[in-house]
């Protein structure tokens, strides 16, 4: 990553839009005509305890209308229907045996991130916000999920489960509600495997910013089960000053996630891009941070499997390389828990380029591979 924020300063990001395919955004269809109410006599699951803190995980009776939700008419999202069993089944996945949705998750993210620019809004969050988020995450790892959807709920998220075309996994998504309305708040996107237990993580912090970081992300995840990606809700240079760069600041929800994922010894991969010209002597630029031991030893490894793939790669443990990372603040915080972390930088002729891009994917899922044959914790709750 840059130790300096914006092209001007280091020629680091990028936001080359063009670069790869165009993104269109798709609007969901509603539907104004039909509203399901639930039948009569049915029972009222509560997926909280009633003592809990949060207003929003207090019992409601039946129909009642929870703050921040849409009207069921309203709502594009598919809509609850009885299970015979007698247990409510959301199409959200939120709760009960979830039908989850079917969806290219490329084609999702690179959608979701098409809307990012330098003059959209971010609004920072509170500690209190960014916490919640990060506990109700840490709440779906421990295989509490309607305590997770709860807590989410509260927040404005929405947890869904959508399963991959392209390899069929099921993953749990956690949104934000504003993405799609007039004030975004920015503040992100996690995405679980549940067909595996999760035991590592790929971050993006400066989607859009670093052209095509965010399908790198993609491909990683999709290659190797049991993984977690985290991916920043605006543009680095979005909102006041460097509110939004995530990859620089402590105080966001981006953070807050990895730090939790950290603190469950996950060790984390972190994608980044930088200009041609900005090291062009290479391909790629790998570091760990402030590393620990495990993390050096898995930086050798991934510097192996690019190099056995024809890029070139600046190894900082090893030399002096520009943008090494150490400052970046996810790095710092894996280092106090001692988890591993690598940050690599792609060139943008890799980024850009989809075989040489392919060939980054397989390098660092020789890494995400290793990983994820090590003990984690145990799987979702499905």
């Amino acid at each position: 990553m840059s130790e300096a924020k914006g092209c001007a300063r280091g020629r680091k990001c990028e936001s080359d839009r063009s670069a790869g395919p165009p993104a269109t955004s798709r609007q969901p269809s509603v539907n104004r005509t039909s509203t399901r109410r639930q039948p009569s006599g049915s029972p009222v699951c509560l997926p909280f305890p009633h003592e809990s803190r949060f207003p929003e995980d207090r019992p409601r009776r039946p129909g009642a209308h929870r703050p921040g939700r849409r009207p069921a008419d309203l709502d594009p999202r598919p809509a609850r229907r009885e299970d015979p069993r007698g247990r409510r089944e959301r199409g959200d996945g939120s709760g009960g045996p979830a039908a989850a949705s079917r969806t290219d998750l490329e084609r999702r993210i690179t959608d979701y991130t098409a809307r990012f620019g330098a003059d959209t809004g971010y609004l920072p969050p509170g500690h209190a916000d960014r916490e919640a988020v990060a506990h109700a995450v840490g709440l779906l790892l421990d295989g509490r999920r309607a305590q997770a959807a709860a807590r989410l709920a509260a927040l404005d998220f929405d947890l869904r489960t959508v399963t991959d075309s392209a390899t069929g996994r099921r993953y749990a998504e956690i949104a934000d509600r504003t993405d799609t309305g007039p004030a975004p708040r920015g503040w992100g996107r996690v995405y679980l495997d549940l067909s595996a237990p999760v035991r590592w993580s790929v971050q993006v912090p400066h989607p859009v910013a670093d052209a095509r970081t965010e399908q790198l992300g993609v491909g990683v995840l999709r290659g190797t089960p049991g993984g977690a990606l985290v991916i920043a809700g605006a543009h680095r240079d979005a909102g006041t000053g460097d509110a939004a760069d995530v990859a620089h600041r402590r105080d966001t929800v981006f953070a807050a996630v990895c730090a939790e994922l950290a603190g469950r010894g996950l060790p984390g991969l972190q994608i980044h891009g930088f200009a041609d010209d900005s090291a062009p002597d290479y391909d790629v630029i790998a570091s760990t941070g402030r590393a620990t031991h495990e993390s050096r030893a898995a930086a050798r490894a991934l510097a192996t499997a690019l190099r056995t793939r024809d890029f070139t790669v600046c190894r900082a443990w090893a030399r002096s390389c520009p943008l090494e990372g150490h400052t970046n603040e996810q790095g710092r915080t894996a280092a106090a828990r001692d988890s591993t972390f690598l940050h690599v930088e792609f060139a943008n002729a890799i980024r850009t380029d989809h075989r040489a891009a392919a060939r980054a994917v397989a390098a660092m899922n020789e890494v995400t591979a290793r990983w994820e044959g090590g003990s984690g914790p145990a799987p979702l709750h499905r």
